[in-house]
């Protein structure tokens, strides 16, 4: 069974297959998340109310980075619903996840308790704009 290679960042992932143990990737599929790559003034039509505190300026009321940590969350949630089906699937016998540290925390909080058995390790990196050999390099030799 082929060993699937998961790398994601906030509006990518890309999805490899290793199909021997020291192989070469091959990229498989890939999902986009645009509203991943927005910045938080184009996710919301009206900011926040202002304080004014004397002698500190102005401050934002609301969580400035709210609305992005919400979609990044949706994204997280439909990666791993993708990744559900195809362990169901039976697709792949060893998962490696390689993702944003941002967004490798929200995929943990999204993960089955079978998916999360299935995963033999994560790297805290972003590397979605590396080509193949690349991402390989900083995979252990034998998958």
């Amino acid at each position: 069974m082929p060993t699937w290679i998961l790398v994601a960042d906030n509006s990518r992932a890309r999805f490899f297959i290793a199909e021997k143990a020291a192989g070469p990737l091959t990229e498989v599929s890939s999902m986009t998340f645009p509203e991943g790559r927005l910045h938080e003034g184009d996710l919301i039509t009206d900011k926040g109310g202002r304080s004014q505190t004397p002698g500190a300026g102005a401050h934002g009321v609301n969580g400035e980075d709210a609305h992005k940590q919400e979609n990044a969350d949706r994204f997280a949630s439909l990666i791993c619903e993708d990744l559900e089906v195809a362990r169901k699937e039976g697709r792949f016998g060893k998962l490696y996840i390689v993702a944003s540290p941002s967004l490798l925390g929200l995929l943990r909080k999204h993960q089955s308790s079978s998916l999360k058995q299935m995963i033999a390790a994560e790297l805290d990196k972003n590397l979605t704009t590396q080509p193949p050999e690349t991402i390989r390099k900083h995979l252990p030799d034998f998958l």
